[in-house]
């Protein structure tokens, strides 16, 4: 659902290799420009900073084509790609080292290029970027971070707006594993979506929240406000997987994936089939 301009002007900036080693093989791209845009936000930059090995491309057909392939489909959806070449080294040990950081290119556009944005959204779980979110900060722009697995402790307290792009609907598709050749849509009965504990009974049972829609309203994190953008479901235990120990719920530390299901106490929905996505 498109919103109204507001007249705000955000920039997205991804740490693609990051996203990428973190559970992001399969980020839709698209999605992250919707949800950076989710309050009529006009997008002026959108830049993806990737590496690409050179040496690799000479030698790989597949590598190359589909190392241009994935660039070209970046900038159909309106994003820069930023391509910063692996370069090779041979330590004191003899062994081939490869090195190819993007992280101050992204620093240094961040920082120049929020002089004329409001809100930044970065894409990225390393702690690294935490000077730089300070630095957009004192200069009046918001910051959010969109981060997968492993992200930096730190990086998540300075952001303005940290969120787990599991959450984000549809921003990792949901792996039916060819089960429906029309997967059900995020958040109806029967599809499988990602939330976290926050409340928990030591009876054996709690309640899970998570995002129903791309929303300018996530701080409406009371379900019964009719603008949240949140859905609530009822779990047993016994649905955990074994990974996950009622003991420590509730909790944010657990991404969980489950199916909404039609509640065995009425005609409510439940959750069940639930699985550990991510854990923090």
């Amino acid at each position: 659902m498109s919103h109204p301009s507001n007249g705000f002007k955000v920039g997205v900036f991804i740490d693609v290799a990051n996203i990428y080693m973190n559970g992001g093989q399969r980020m839709q791209y698209d999605v992250l420009r919707e949800f950076a845009c989710r309050d009529g936000s006009e997008p002026m930059r959108l830049n993806a900073y990737v590496t690409y090995d050179a040496d690799r491309a000479s030698d790989d057909e597949e590598y190359r084509k589909g190392a241009m392939n994935f660039h070209a489909a970046l900038r159909d959806i309106g994003y820069k790609v930023i391509i910063k070449e692996i370069h090779w080294y041979i330590d004191e040990n003899g062994n081939r080292i490869a090195k190819a950081n993007s992280d101050l290119d992204l620093a240094v556009d961040a920082m120049l290029q929020s002089e004329k944005l409001d809100r930044i959204v970065l894409a990225s779980g390393d702690g690294d970027f935490v000077q730089l979110i300070r630095a957009v900060q004192n200069k009046g722009c918001r910051v959010e971070v969109i981060g997968l697995d492993n992200v930096s402790t730190r990086l998540k307290q300075e952001a303005d707006l940290f969120l787990s792009g599991f959450l984000i609907p549809n921003l990792i598709p949901v792996d039916y594993d060819g089960m429906y050749e029309q997967p059900p849509v995020w958040g109806e009965v029967g599809s499988r979506v990602r939330g976290w504990c926050y409340w928990h009974s030591d009876q054996g049972y709690g309640f899970l929240r998570y995002i129903k829609k791309i929303s300018p309203a996530l701080w409406v994190t009371d379900t019964r406000h009719p603008e949240s953008p949140y859905g609530t479901v009822f779990f047993h235990d016994s649905n955990l997987p074994s990974s996950v120990n009622p003991a420590h719920l509730p909790s944010r530390s657990y991404i969980l994936e489950f199916e909404l299901g039609k509640s065995d106490r009425g005609s409510g929905i439940q959750a069940m089939e639930i699985d550990l996505a991510s854990r923090s």
